[in-house]
């Protein structure tokens, strides 16, 4: 999907230099001899805190590894990568699953919503799992900063595609989790209901002080970020700070072009 053009102006906050996630020469390696694939090709990487970065790549670049990677998603063959003050590869399965519950959110293509719930139950449900109660008036700011507060007794298959993301984007957030990671999250949506959902994320960041992590293949998407991380063959190859949909779409050019000839 290709989202609406984004505002023209708009002002990004200075985030604070720490890091929320990183890696250091991170290696993804897929089987073996004659099958061997490298997904990720000694990657390093930094996300600041309170920053919105956009991950993009040809398909088998590597971004989608990289992000399941850093998520505690997957695993992998070494390097490091660490959420924090926290190096992933160090965990036990029960610690890193308490981990991904409490310091990391998700919002994916596919909204994983439960169809028996109302948006507020779909919204709280990892607290409630994870028996912790919502800050209320935390989760009130989420809820008003995303648009839902006339939707939260409506189930899923009472609400539209824009507006079923949305609840899955106050998920991501009710818990302030240190680093959101969404994987293509405007994907299934028109372009309308994309462009809402990407300014939701954008003012989380600006309004909410949340750092947030997306792989999309899309620049306009792209644009709402502070930052791009370019992937190719696995290895990052280069780095925008406030990126345009035309300044994203023309280095993505030069590197097909580069492709092409090399």
């Amino acid at each position: 999907m290709t989202t609406s053009t984004r505002p023209a102006s708009i002002a990004h906050p200075a985030s604070s230099g720490t890091a929320a996630a990183r890696a250091v020469d991170l290696t993804k390696v897929y089987g073996q001899g004659e099958t061997k694939v490298v997904a990720l090709d000694s990657v390093s990487v930094e996300f600041r805190q309170g920053q919105f970065t956009a991950i993009m790549g040809p398909s088998g670049s590597g971004k989608s590894t990289l992000m399941h990677c850093m998520a505690g998603l997957d695993s992998f063959t070494s390097g490091s990568a660490w959420i924090g003050d926290t190096e992933l590869s160090s965990l036990k399965e029960k610690k890193l699953t308490r981990l991904r519950r409490d310091k990391i959110g998700f919002i994916f293509q596919a909204f994983n919503l439960l169809p028996t719930l109302t948006a507020l139950e779909n919204i709280t449900l990892p607290m409630d799992i994870a028996g912790r109660k919502p800050e209320r008036e935390w989760l009130d700011r989420v809820v008003e900063t995303v648009g839902l507060s006339g939707r939260l007794r409506h189930r899923p298959n009472q609400l539209s595609g824009g507006q079923q993301q949305r609840v899955a984007v106050a998920r991501a957030l009710a818990a302030r989790p240190e680093i959101i990671f969404g994987d293509e999250p405007t994907g299934n949506l028109d372009s309308r209901s994309g462009a809402e959902v990407l300014g939701f994320l954008r003012n989380s960041v600006r309004e909410l002080g949340q750092t947030v992590v997306m792989v999309t293949h899309d620049p306009v998407a792209a644009s709402y970020a502070d930052r791009v991380v370019f992937l190719a063959d696995g290895r990052i190859v280069d780095d925008m700070a406030d990126p345009t949909a035309e300044s994203v779409l023309d280095r993505m050019k030069a590197f097909d072009a580069r492709g092409r000839t090399s």
